[in-house]
C-alpha cells in the first residue's frame, strides 16, 4: 500500500505558517515588559519582542535574497520592475482616492496608470512622473483614516513589520475579500507564474527598503522607536494631506519619506 503524501504547501500557506509561529514565539517570550511605554504603543513590549524576532527572520532569510537581487541584477532592470509594480499599486491607489471622495487625485492617478501603461510599455518607463504628474500615495488604512477611524494602538506584525490596529485591519479586510493591491497579480490563474511573480513583488519591496535601513542602523540611537515614530509620523501626514482641498496640489509637501515603512 502507497504511503499517503504529504499535501504540498503553497508559498503564500508557508508564510502564514511563519508568520503564526513568529506570533506564538513573541507572545510566549515577550516577557521583557516595558513600565512606561508610550501612549500611542501600549503593547511596546510584545512589539519590541517582535521586532527582534523579524529583524533576525529578515536578516536571515529576506535581506540576503535582496542584497542578491540588487548586486546581480542590473539597475535598469530593478527599475524597470519597481514601475511596473508601482504602476499596478497606482490602480489601487486611485481606488482608494475615488472612496474617499477626491475625484481630483482619482482621475490624477488614473490618468497615470493609463499614460505609463501605453507610453511607458506596460508601466516598465514611469514617463507620467517625468512629465510632472507625480504619484499619490494611498491605501485602504489611509481611507479608514479620512472616514474618522482612529489610528488604534500601534503593533508591529510577525514578518510584515510596523503597522496599528486600523491598518492591520485595513490589510486583513481588503486581503479577506481578494481586492488591494497585489490583486492584479494573485487574479492570474497560472499558479506558478503568479507565486513567481509575488515572489518577485516581495523581493522588490524589500530591495527598495535596504538603503533606508542602512540610514535607520547608522543614525537611530534606538532603531525600535526610530522606526516606529516614523511610521506613526508618516501614516498621520498621510490622512492629513487627504483632508485637504481634493483639489490642493500640494498634497504630500509635508510627508517625510520613510521610503514606505511598512506601508
Amino acid at each position: 500500500m502507497p504511503m499517503p503524501t504529504a499535501p504540498t504547501l503553497t508559498s503564500t500557506q508557508r508564510f502564514t505558517r511563519i508568520g503564526s509561529a513568529a506570533a506564538v514565539v513573541a507572545l510566549m517570550t515577550g516577557c521583557a515588559s516595558v513600565s512606561q511605554p508610550n501612549p500611542d504603543d501600549p503593547w511596546e513590549s510584545y512589539n519590541r519582542t517582535m521586532d527582534t524576532i523579524n529583524y533576525n527572520i529578515d536578516h536571515a532569510l529576506l535581506r540576503p535574497v535582496a542584497s542578491a537581487y540588487e548586486a546581480l541584477t542590473p539597475k535598469p532592470a530593478r527599475t524597470c520592475v519597481a514601475n511596473i509594480f508601482n504602476n499596478l499599486g497606482d490602480v489601487w491607489s486611485a481606488t482608494n482616492s475615488f472612496l474617499q471622495g477626491r475625484p481630483h487625485d482619482f482621475f490624477n492617478t488614473l490618468g497615470r496608470v493609463l499614460f505609463n501603461t501605453t507610453m511607458g510599455v506596460g508601466g516598465c518607463f514611469d514617463v507620467a512622473s517625468k512629465n510632472g504628474s507625480k504619484r499619490i500615495p494611498n491605501d485602504f488604512g489611509t481611507t479608514l483614516g479620512v472616514w474618522g477611524i482612529g489610528s488604534g494602538p500601534y503593533v508591529v506584525l510577525p514578518l510584515l513589520g510596523p503597522s496599528t490596529l486600523r491598518d492591520t485591519t485595513a490589510m486583513a479586510g481588503t486581503t479577506a475579500i481578494g481586492f488591494g493591491k497585489t490583486t492584479p497579480i494573485s487574479s492570474l490563474k497560472n499558479v506558478p507564474v503568479r507565486n513567481s511573480i509575488l515572489g518577485l513583488y516581495f523581493v522588490d519591496v524589500r530591495t527598495g527598503l535596504l538603503d533606508a535601513e542602512d540610514l535607520v542602523n547608522n543614525i537611530a540611537l534606538d532603531r525600535y522607536s526610530f522606526i516606529r515614530d516614523g511610521y506613526l509620523q508618516r501614516r498621520q501626514s498621510l490622512i492629513n494631506s487627504k483632508l485637504r482641498d481634493p483639489f490642493d496640489d500640494s498634497y504630500g509637501s509635508d510627508l517625510p519619506d520613510y521610503e514606505d515603512f511598512g506601508d
